[in-house]
C-alpha cells in the first residue's frame, strides 16, 4: 500500500522476528529520490511482531505475535512515529502471520499453525476492542511435509468490507467470507490443484480481478473477481520463476502492484531469490512478459511499492532491507546501492500520519 510521508522521505514500520526484550518493531524511513534509509526509533515488548498493518487514519498500528500462544496488538501512533502499546488479545492459535483491516473499524488475523481466522471489533480510539468471531479450518492437501493440516495464511477483505479472501496453504483453498457486522459467515471456496499452497492475496483497484500468490508452487493464479457477489473463477495460473528454477528449490512469498497498476510484482525465496516483474494486460487482467531481478539479500519475503520510482525489499535471511528504483516505463528494477541492517526483516508497512493510505 504506497503512501507518501512529506515531500522527500516515506516513513515505515518493519516487522521482524525477535525477541520480546529485543526491539523488533523499527520504525524508519526512505529517501524517495535516492533509496537511502534510516531507522528513527525502535520498539520491544512482543515476540516475533511478524505482520504489520498500519490504520488507514495513520495513527494505530497492529501486530501479530508469531508464537504458540499467539497474540494480536495494537498500538497508538504518536506524532513522532513512536508506539505506545494499547490492548492485546488471544489469536486463538498458534503462529499468527497476518493482520488486516477491514471497513467499518474491524481487524482480521489468521493463524499459520492453528488455521484460525478471527475478527475483531475496534473501540472508537482504533484500540483492540473484543472478538467478535472465530472460524476454525480442518483439512489437508497432497504435500505431506507442508500440508498435512490446513494452513491459514491471510485474510484479505475487500474495500467495502463485504467480504474476506482467506488462502490456506494446507487445502489449496481461497475460502471466501462474508463480513456481516463483523461476524466471519462462510460464503464459498474456490478449489486450487493439489500442491498449489495459496498464501498472499490482492485485488485490483477497479475490483474486477485478484490475484494470488502460491507458495508451493511458485506460481500465481489470476482470478476474475465478482466483487458484488463475492465470487472468484481462475483464469490463468503462471510461474513466478525462470525456465532454469526449479519449483522445488523455492517458495514464492508476497506479491504487490505498481502505482499506476500496470505491472505486479512477486518475490521468490529459496534458489532464485529474486523478485519478479509481470506486466499486466488492462483488458483481459493476465499476466505477462516476466522479467526478474536478484533482491539484494536472501530471502526475499514482503516488500512494499513506495511510489511510481521506488520499491523497498524486507530480505529474512540477509541482506536487511534493500531499495530499488523502478523504471516507470518498462517496471524493471534498479538497485540504488542503499540496504538497511536489520535482523530478520518479514514485514514492512507504510506509515502517513493523520491520512489515509492510497491503496492500490
Amino acid at each position: 500500500m504506497p503512501a507518501q510521508s512529506d515531500s522527500n522521505h516515506w516513513k515505515f514500520y518493519i516487522g521482524t522476528y525477535s525477541a520480546a526484550d529485543q526491539p523488533g518493531i523499527h520504525l524508519a524511513s526512505v529517501d524517495q529520490g535516492t533509496g537511502e534509509m534510516h531507522i528513527l526509533s525502535s520498539t520491544a515488548g512482543v515476540e516475533n511482531p511478524s505482520f504489520l498493518a498500519v490504520h488507514p487514519e495513520g495513527r494505530n498500528l497492529y501486530a501479530v505475535t508469531e508464537t504458540e500462544e499467539g497474540e494480536v496488538v495494537s498500538y497508538a501512533i504518536g506524532e513522532d512515529g513512536k508506539l505506545t502499546e494499547q490492548k492485546r488479545l488471544p489469536t486463538g492459535g498458534e503462529h499468527p502471520c497476518h493482520v488486516a483491516f477491514a471497513p467499518d473499524s474491524y481487524l482480521v488475523t489468521v493463524n499459520y499453525s492453528g488455521a484460525q481466522v478471527s475478527s475483531y471489533k475496534l473501540d472508537e480510539t482504533h484500540s483492540l476492542e473484543a472478538l467478535v468471531s472465530r472460524v476454525q479450518h480442518t483439512g489437508s492437501g497432497p504435500n505431506s511435509e507442508r500440508q498435512e493440516k490446513a494452513h491459514t495464511h491471510s485474510a484479505i477483505p475487500d474495500a467495502q468490507g463485504r467480504f474476506v479472501y482467506v488462502s490456506d496453504l494446507g487445502q489449496d483453498k481461497i475460502v471466501i467470507y462474508k463480513l456481516a457486522e463483523g461476524r466471519l459467515e462462510p460464503h464459498e471456496e474456490v478449489k486450487l490443484a493439489g500442491g498449489t499452497g495459496p498464501r498472499h492475496f490482492v485485488i485490483d483497484r477497479e475490483g474486477k480481478r485478484a490475484y494470488g500468490i502460491d507458495e508451493l508452487s511458485s506460481t500465481i493464479t489470476v482470478y476474475a473477481l465478482e466483487a458484488e457477489e463475492g465470487r472468484l473463477t481462475p483464469i490463468q495460473r503462471i510461474s513466478t520463476l525462470p525456465e532454469h528454477v526449479s519449483a522445488q528449490d523455492c517458495t514464492a512469498a508476497d506479491l504487490h502492484f505498481s502505482v499506476c497498476g500496470s505491472y505486479l510484482y512477486g518475490s521468490n525465496r529459496g534458489g532464485s531469490d529474486s523478485l519478479v516483474r509481470f506486466v499486466v494486460d488492462r483488458e483481459s487482467g493476465k499476466l505477462g512478459s516476466p522479467a526478474w531481478f536478484d533482491c539484494g539479500g536472501k530471502t526475499p519475503r514482503n516488500f512494499a511499492v513506495v511510489n511510481e520510482r521506488l520499491l523497498l525489499c524486507a530480505n529474512q535471511d540477509g541482506g536487511g532491507i534493500s531499495s530499488f528504483f523502478i523504471d516507470p516505463a518498462s517496471g524493471a528494477l534498479t538497485a540504488t546501492g542503499y540496504t538497511l541492517k536489520v535482523g530478520k526483516p518479514v514485514c514492512i508497512a507504510g506509515w502517513r500520519q493523520g491520512s489515509p493510505e492510497e491503496k492500490v
